[in-house]
Parts: structure tokens; sequence; C-alpha cells
């Protein structure tokens, strides 16, 4: 692969593929396009009473974009992990456009769980998420879905479907499909950052009315 911008990556999600690489040590980022793909559907998030209770009882702070990089650097900090530093760096100068971004939950000032992605029109695509306490990625999944659906985004793509995701609601489409929702989400605009900021309370009350 030719050297990656951030440009060229924003045009690579357009079309539908996103870049890995094999490991944080290899310097080769390869683009990814699967046959079938990963979405959790904005009306599907499965919020399971062992979730909402954890989401009633907990004391995380929601934050938005407090710390995008230290968001990057938690989900790589893994044995086994896509992110190296050339992706790490993209995607921080994608965050400093304002077309990445982070929600993150924290535990007075400690960082306990998060996740980032890319917008591009109504699409998030979502790159990863990281917990460091019970339930802390659940809970940010959470918030997130609840995000994009006030903030006016048609497609959340997650990439793949591994069977925690299955769990939380994500489903598996075939190619076409995607990129006929892409394009719609492409079309249309969506403002990550506008929605206020809601407790996990709130969430949790919001989306168990709506389920």
């Amino acid at each position: 692969m030719s050297e990656l911008t951030p440009e060229l990556l924003l045009h690579g999600y357009s079309l539908g593929i996103f870049p890995m690489a094999e490991n944080r040590d290899d310097p080769d980022i390869f683009w990814v396009d699967p046959k079938r793909r990963g979405v959790m559907p904005l009306d599907g998030f499965h919020l399971s009473r062992s979730l909402a209770k954890a989401m009633r009882q907990s004391t995380f702070d929601v934050r938005i974009n407090a710390e995008f990089d230290a968001v990057v650097a938690a989900c790589a900090d893994r044995s086994e992990t896509w992110i190296n530093a050339e992706i790490a760096r993209l995607y921080s100068a994608l965050h400093e456009r304002g077309q990445a971004h982070s929600l993150e939950l924290w535990d007075g000032s400690d960082l306990v769980g998060g996740v980032y992605g890319v917008t591009l029109g109504a699409a998030f695509f979502g790159e990863s998420m990281f917990s460091r306490r019970t339930n802390a990625s659940k809970m940010a999944l959470a918030v997130l879905v609840d995000r994009l659906n006030r903030a006016g985004f048609t497609l959340f793509d997650t990439q793949f479907q591994t069977g925690h995701l299955a769990s939380l609601g994500v489903i598996e489409i075939p190619r076409a499909a995607y990129q006929a929702r892409l394009e719609h989400a492409k079309a249309r605009k969506a403002d990550f950052a506008a929605p206020e900021i809601l407790p996990l309370q709130d969430v949790m009350q919001r989306m168990t009315q709506t389920s």
C-alpha cells in the first residue's frame, strides 16, 4: 500500500473499506473489505437486565473527545492488536479535523472504558473499544448508540460481528447490502458532537423506554 494520508483513509471509508495492520510492530497496512459486514442497528441495541442495572448503579462519567489519543492507545494495549503506530497517527490526524471521535467513561481521573471511530456523513465507523472495569465497554457502546441516534446517524458500522458484539445486537449483512446503506448514509448529515452528554442513568432510561 502507498503511504496513507488522512484524505486517503477517508476515501477508503467512503468506498466501504478500512485499514488494518497484522500487529502493532508490523509497519505494513492493508485494506479490508469483508464479504459480510458487522453493523449495529441503531434501534437494535440489546440492553440486558444486568447491563441496565450496572448503568443505573454506575458512578462513571461520560465524556466526548476528552482524551482521543489515550482511547486509541488503550484499545491497542492488548496482546494482539491491528493498531500500529501509523494507524494511531492517522486517526489522531482525523480527530484533529473533527472526523474521528472518542466516547469515554471516566472513574474520577481514571479512563476506564471507551470506543472510537470515524464519521462520514451520517455513517459512524466504529474502530475499537476497551474496558478497564466490568461492563465499561458495554456501557460505552450503549451510550454511543444513543448518541448516534440523537445526532442523526443512520449507519453504525462495526466492521465484524464477534460473539461479544452479537450479544449486544450487532448483525451481519452482505457486502452489497452494506454498500447500499453506506451510500444512503453518505448523502446525509449528522453531527457527533452536537447532542448533550447524558449520564449513564439517563441513557439507560431512554433505552428502556424505547425497547
